[in-house]
C-alpha cells in the first residue's frame, strides 16, 4: 500500500469536478460502447439461424439437427469464429499507426479516426452479400477499435484527478459493458427476422457516430498539449477541467515530465531499457495477455453459441446472455464505487478466487452432467447459469476494467503511447487467439478447457500479487516512483533517477 499523497507534488494538487470534464470524459468513454457493442453483438449475430443459413449452411444443419441437445462441438467451424477474431487481428495492425497518431497528433486525432473507421465497418456488414465483405467490414471495424482501445483509456487517465482516476478510467469499461447489454436486447429483437442480423450489425454505427460528433468538440488531455509543446493550451485545458486556476504544481509536473519524453526519440525501443522493465512485463505484456486468458470474453463471444451447445434454445440463449451481460454491468459499477478506496490489487486477487471456484464448478458439472446428444437437465442448466453470472461479477469487477486502468496508469509519459500500443496489440492478438480457438478448444477438450481457465487465473493471481504495487491515488506522472520501492522492481528503477529531477521517492504505509 502507499500513502495517498504518493509522492513529491501530489498533496499540492487541487480539483473540482466541472461540467468541462464531465463532458470530455463521457464522450471519450464512448470508444468503450463500440468495443463492447460488438463483443455482444458478433456472438448472438453468428447463432442466429438466417444468418447462418445464408453464409454457414453447414453450421445451420448440424445445429438443426442438435437443436435440444448437448454438443461441444455444434459451432466448431474456423471461417465461422474468423468472422469474430478478424476484427481483433485487424486492431492488432492498427495499433501501432494509433500510436504515432496519439503520440504525434493527440487523443483526440485517434478517437476521431478510430470513430470514423468503425462506422464504415458497420455500413460494410450491414450490407455483406458473401463472407469476404463480412471478413472486410470486420476488418474496418478492428481498425476502429485499435484507434478507440489505444486513445480512450489514456484519455480518460490523463483527464482525471489521481484520487478519482481508477473510477473515471473504468468509464471505458462501463460502456464497453452496457454496448454489450444493449447489443444483447437487439439481437433478441432482431433473431427471429430474415434481415435482423443486418439491423444488428448495422446499428453499431450508431455509437460511433456519437463518438464522432461529441470527439469534434473534445478538448485535448493537458498531457498530450504538453507534450506537443503548446504549453499555453495545456495550461488553458487543465485549469478548465481542474476548475481552479491553482494548477501550478500539477502543471509543473506535466512540463517536466514532457520534458522527459522529448529526450526520447524512439519510444518503442526505450520500453526495452532495463529502467522500464516493470512497465513492459506488467502493464505491456502480462496484464492484457491475462485479461483475455480469463476465458471471460469465450463468454462474451460466444454466450448464445455456449448456451445452445448445453441444450438451450436460440431464444433461451440469447436472454441467457442478455442476463449476463446485465450482470457485467452491475459489476463496473462495482468496481467503480469501490476501486479507489479498497485499491487495484484488492479487487484482482479477491475476484480471482472467485473467478477460479467458479470455472472449476461449471467443470466438474459439465464432467458429471453433460452427456453427448442428450437434453440437459433443467436444473443444471439453471445452476450453470448462475455459475457464469458469478465469474461475470467477479470479472466485471476486476480484469474487466482493471486490465484497462492500471496499464494505463503505468508508462511515464515518454513511452505512454508506445506502451499503450502494446497493450492494445498484446490484447488484440490474445483476444483474437481466443475468439479463433475457444470452439475448436471447447469441441476437443471439452470441459476441460474450464479447468485450463481456472489454472491459468491462478498463475496470473500470483503475478499480481507479488509483482503488482498499488497504484491507487498515485498521480499518473509519479506512479513511476513505486518501483523504487518494490521489492524485486527495485534493482531495474535506480533511486537516481528521482535524485535527478528532484523528485522524493514515494513512501510507503
Amino acid at each position: 500500500m502507499v500513502s495517498d499523497k504518493g509522492g513529491a507534488r501530489a498533496e499540492l494538487y487541487e480539483y473540482r469536478i466541472t461540467s468541462d470534464f464531465i463532458f470530455a470524459c463521457i464522450v471519450a468513454a464512448l470508444g468503450g460502447s463500440l468495443f463492447g457493442y460488438d463483443l455482444g453483438v458478433s456472438g448472438g449475430v453468428t447463432s442466429m439461424d438466417y444468418f447462418l443459413k445464408e453464409f454457414f449452411p453447414k453450421v445451420y444443419r448440424r445445429k438443426q439437427e442438435h437443436l435440444k441437445e448437448t454438443d461441444y462441438c455444434k459451432y466448431d467451424n474456423q471461417i465461422l469464429t474468423l468472422f469474430t477474431s478478424s476484427l481483433y487481428f485487424a486492431a492488432l495492425v492498427s495499433t501501432f499507426l494509433a500510436s504515432h497518431v496519439t503520440r504525434n497528433h493527440g487523443r483526440r486525432a485517434s478517437i476521431l479516426w478510430g470513430a470514423v473507421s468503425f462506422f464504415v465497418g458497420a455500413a460494410i456488414n450491414s450490407g455483406a452479400k458473401n463472407i469476404a465483405m463480412l471478413i472486410i467490414g470486420r476488418c474496418f471495424l478492428g481498425f476502429g477499435i485499435g484507434f478507440g482501445n489505444q486513445a480512450v483509456p489514456l484519455y480518460l487517465s490523463e483527464m482525471a484527478p489521481a484520487k478519482i482516476r481508477g473510477t473515471v478510467n473504468q468509464l471505458f469499461q462501463l460502456t464497453t459493458c452496457l454496448g454489450i447489454f444493449v447489443a444483447n436486447f437487439i439481437n433478441n429483437a432482431t433473431e427471429k427476422h430474415t434481415w435482423g442480423w443486418r439491423l444488428s450489425l448495422g446499428l453499431a454505427a450508431v455509437p460511433a457516430t456519437l463518438m464522432f460528433v461529441g470527439g469534434l468538440f473534445l478538448p485535448e488531455t493537458p498531457n498530450s498539449l504538453v507534450e506537443q509543446g503548446r504549453l499555453e493550451e495545456g495550461r488553458s485545458v487543465l485549469e478548465k477541467v481542474r476548475g481552479t486556476k491553482n494548477i501550478e504544481a500539477e502543471f509543473q509536473d506535466l512540463v517536466e515530465a514532457s520534458e522527459a519524453a522529448k529526450a526520447i526519440k524512439h519510444p518503442f525501443r526505450n520500453l526495452l531499457k532495463r529502467k522500464n522493465r516493470p512497465q513492459l512485463i506488467i502493464g505491456a505484456l502480462g496484464i492484457p495477455a491475462f485479461q483475455q486468458l480469463t476465458g471471460m470474453n469465450s463468454v462474451l463471444f460466444y454466450a448464445p453459441v455456449i448456451f445452445q451447445s448445453l441444450g438451450f434454445g436460440t431464444g433461451a440463449s440469447l436472454w441467457s446472455s442478455t442476463i449476463t451481460s446485465g450482470t457485467l454491468v452491475v459489476a463496473t459499477f462495482i468496481s467503480m464505487a469501490f476501486v479507489d478506496k479498497f485499491g487495484r490489487r484488492a479487487f484482482f486477487l479477491e475476484a480471482g478466487t472467485e473467478m477460479i471456484i467458479c470455472m472449476v464448478a461449471v467443470a466438474v458439472t459439465l464432467a458429471l452432467k453433460f452427456g453427448q446428444g442428450v437434453e440437459l437437465p433443467k436444473g443444471i442448466g439453471i445452476f450453470l447459469v448462475i455459475m457464469i453470472c458469478i465469474f461475470v461479477l467477479a470479472y466485471g469487477r476486476s480484469w474487466g476494467p482493471l486490465g484497462w486502468l492500471v496499464p494505463s496508469e503505468l508508462f511515464p509519459l515518454e513511452t505512454r503511447s508506445a506502451g499503450q500500443s502494446i497493450v492494445v496489440c498484446v490484447n488484440m492478438f490474445f483476444t483474437a487467439l481466443v475468439a479463433q480457438c475457444f470452439l475448436v478448444s471447447l469441441c476437443h477438450l471439452r470441459y476441460g478447457i474450464f479447468l485450463l481457465f481456472a489454472a491459468l487465473i491462478v498463475i496470473m493471481s500470483c503475478f499480481i500479487f507479488f509483482l503488482l504495487p498499488e497504484t491507487k491515488q498515485v498521480p499518473i506522472e509519479e506512479v513511476h516512483l513505486l518501483w523504487q520501492k518494490h521489492w524485486l522492481w527495485k534493482s531495474y528503477c535506480a533511486p537516481e533517477e528521482s535524485e535527478k529531477t528532484g523528485m522524493k521517492p514515494v513512501q510507503y504505509v
